[in-house]
C-alpha cells in the first residue's frame, strides 16, 4: 500500500531520483556543496566571493534576493536588483544560483535569474505557491518547516510532482525544539529516514539547522554521514558585517579547508584547486 505521499514515496520509484542543473548532478554518487551569503548585499562583494567559491570546488551559488524576517525592521532583500546581482555573480564564476521565492508574483523574475527555486521553510505548506512551482520547468529546493513532520513535509513535495514537476531537492534545515542554545535542532534521524521513506535527493542546511557558525561544519560531518546528497552552507567574507544570519556564517578561509577535507576523504565534489 503506498503511502499518502504517492508520487514521492519509494514504493512508487524504487531508483533514486538525480535533478540535472548544468554541469551539477543534485542526488548522485558525489556530494554537491552550495554555498554563498544569506542575503545578496553588494555586487563586488559577491562576484569576488562567486570565484573563491568556484576554485574552492562549490557547485552552485546561493544568495537571497527577496528574504522573509520575523521583524518586519530587518533587511528584507535587494529584491529584483538582488537577483540580477546574483545572475551575475554566477556567470562570473560559471555556476548556477539558486534564491528564495516568497510569493508568486516573483516568479517569474525568479525564473529569469535563477536555476533552482527555493521553496523556505516557512512557506513549506504554501500550497498555491508550491502548486505554481508545479507547473515551472524549473528544479526546485524544497526546505523543511520549522515544525514539520516528515509526513507533512513529504506531502509538501508531492503538491509539486502532482503539478508535473518531478525535479525536486529535499532540504533539511533543523526544526524548531525547546533548545535555546542553538537556533534549530538539526534533525539527523531526518536524514536517514527521509532517504528510505523517498526517492528524492536530500539536501541538508546545516547553517540553519545549528545557528553558530563553530556547529557548522561537525553537523555538516554527520549529514553527509547520515547520506545526505549535500549541503547548503552560509559563507560571508566578513560575517560580522553580514545584513542577514552573520552569526551562523562561514568565512572563506574555514569553507576552503572544510572542502580540503572532503577531499582527502575522497569526496568527489571537491574536484578544483582551494584558493581561498
Amino acid at each position: 500500500m503506498l503511502p499518502p505521499y504517492k508520487l514521492v514515496s519509494r514504493e512508487n520509484k524504487p531508483d533514486y531520483t538525480v535533478v540535472r542543473v548544468g554541469d551539477c548532478l543534485i542526488g548522485g554518487e558525489t556530494p554537491v556543496v552550495i554555498a554563498g551569503p544569506c542575503a545578496v548585499e553588494e555586487e563586488k562583494m559577491l562576484v569576488e566571493l562567486a570565484r573563491q567559491l568556484k576554485r574552492m570546488g562549490v557547485q552552485v551559488l546561493r544568495g537571497g534576493a527577496y528574504k522573509p524576517r520575523t521583524s518586519p525592521y530587518s533587511f528584507q532583500g535587494l529584491g529584483a536588483d538582488g537577483l540580477r546581482i546574483l545572475a551575475e555573480a554566477g556567470r562570473a564564476a560559471g555556476m548556477p544560483v539558486i534564491t528564495e521565492l516568497t510569493d508568486v508574483r516573483y516568479l517569474p523574475e525568479v525564473c529569469r535569474y535563477a536555476q533552482i527555486i527555493q521553496i523556505g521553510s516557512r512557506n513549506m505548506q504554501n500550497f498555491e505557491l508550491l502548486k505554481e512551482v508545479g507547473r515551472v520547468g524549473y528544479p526546485v529546493l524544497l526546505k523543511r518547516g520549522l515544525s514539520a513532520t516528515l509526513e507533512e513535509w513529504l506531502l509538501a513535495a508531492e503538491y509539486i510532482l502532482a503539478e508535473g514537476n518531478p525535479e525536486v531537492i529535499l532540504c533539511e534545515r533543523g526544526i524548531r525544539g525547546f533548545e535555546t542554545y542553538t537556533r534549530n535542532t538539526f534533525d539527523i534521524n531526518a536524514v536517514a529516514a527521509v532517504k528510505n521513506l523517498s526517492h528524492l535527493p536530500l539536501i541538508a542546511d546545516p547553517s540553519h539547522g545549528t545557528g553558530r557558525r563553530e556547529l557548522v561544519l561537525p553537523v555538516a560531518r554527520a549529514a553527509l554521514a547520515a547520506g545526505a546528497n549535500g549541503l547548503m552552507l552560509e559563507v560571508h567574507p566578513a560575517p560580522e558585517n553580514a545584513l542577514s544570519d552573520g552569526p551562523q556564517s562561514l568565512p572563506p578561509g574555514e569553507l576552503a579547508v572544510f572542502m580540503e577535507e572532503l577531499r582527502g576523504a575522497g569526496v568527489g565534489c571537491c574536484s578544483a584547486r582551494v584558493s581561498a
